[in-house]
């Protein structure tokens, strides 16, 4: 039986395939964005745009389709979404669940650009239920398994997304090649060095485990550097109220191990951390996932190295 959701994506679809037909000066606009004669590359998501914009410098016209504070997993795709994708040379996306409503879009296009998922340039991690966590994941519609997809929260995951992305660019713009390769290189090297300071903050560290009083959007970057961690929801949870059950347990562990801080993420409310830091004493850090940025983040000019680099002093204290 068809979804709902998927029922409600297959309207959109086709309401945006009607707009389009009304709106032909959208096509102008939307060709554009190749004025610099040289690819065009949209991404779905902060991480991959600004991978793209560090690999091809002035080279390329990269786009982020999901804009600033937008929840990608909510997002409805516009008219001008569609011209840009069909408009571009190469698409980057992360794939998953949460972007269900791209690939419904992509049902409506002409494929004549190249695709890459940033879910399949990494081994896949399945969403984890660990002790004390609140589980509010519906029964999948057919019964799959549920991926975690913040794949970039690894700094090494983000050099092999890096690797995969110049690929695609060599193969489309064979005439920058070098340029590809050398940006890219230069990049991954400071992956390499954010890579080289956590391994360090985790070996210095009093504790191994970090405890987050919101969702949970880490497990690939606690996988890669060996930690454990608490948390109230998985980390694609959806909006909700944590039970007292789950405060609870969060409240003892930081009162068990004497951890110093515990984590929310970016465009939470905080009100849980509140509770547990009013309880325990400690304090509350952000721990900054890099999914989305808002619009003052990109007007100040953050990146997904300048967030991480912040992510480290956030680490180094909540570790001890």
């Amino acid at each position: 039986m068809v979804s709902m959701k998927r029922l409600l994506s297959a309207l959109l679809a086709a309401a945006l395939l009607f707009s389009l037909t009304a709106c032909g000066t959208q096509t102008a606009e939307a060709a554009k964005e190749k004025q610099n004669n040289g690819p065009v590359v949209v991404a779905t998501l902060f991480p991959a745009y600004d991978f793209a914009r560090a690999i091809t410098g002035e080279r390329c016209t990269v786009t982020l389709l999901v804009p600033p504070g937008a929840e990608s997993h909510s997002y409805e795709p516009t008219p001008r979404d569609l011209l840009r994708i069909e408009n571009c040379d190469l698409l980057i996306a992360n794939g998953g669940e949460s972007e269900e409503w791209l690939e419904t879009l992509l049902d409506g296009t002409a494929r004549g650009f190249s695709a890459l998922y940033m879910l399949d340039c990494v081994d896949a991690l399945e969403e984890e239920e660990k002790e004390g966590m609140q589980d509010l994941h519906e029964e999948d519609d057919e019964g799959g398994i549920e991926y975690d997809e913040h794949v970039w929260t690894s700094p090494r995951n983000a050099v092999t997304i890096c690797r995969a992305i110049c690929g695609e660019l060599c193969v489309i713009d064979p005439d920058g090649a070098a340029h590809y390769r050398q940006n890219c290189d230069d990049y991954c090297a400071e992956l390499e060095k954010l890579d080289a300071a956590f391994r360090d903050i985790v070996a210095q560290g009093r504790l191994d485990c970090l405890i987050f009083a919101d969702r949970f959007p880490i497990r690939y970057f606690v996988e890669e550097y060996g930690l454990d961690y608490y948390a109230a929801f998985p980390g694609c949870a959806d909006d909700a109220e944590p039970s007292a059950r789950t405060v609870a347990f969060l409240i003892d562990r930081v009162r068990d191990h004497a951890v110093p801080a515990v984590f929310t993420i970016e465009y939470s409310n905080g009100k849980m951390a509140d509770v547990i830091c009013e309880e325990t004493g400690c304090e509350k850090l952000l721990f900054h996932s890099c999914h989305t940025l808002s619009a003052d983040d990109l007007a100040r000019g953050e990146t997904y190295l300048s967030l991480m680099w912040a992510n480290t002093e956030s680490v180094r204290e909540a570790l001890g």
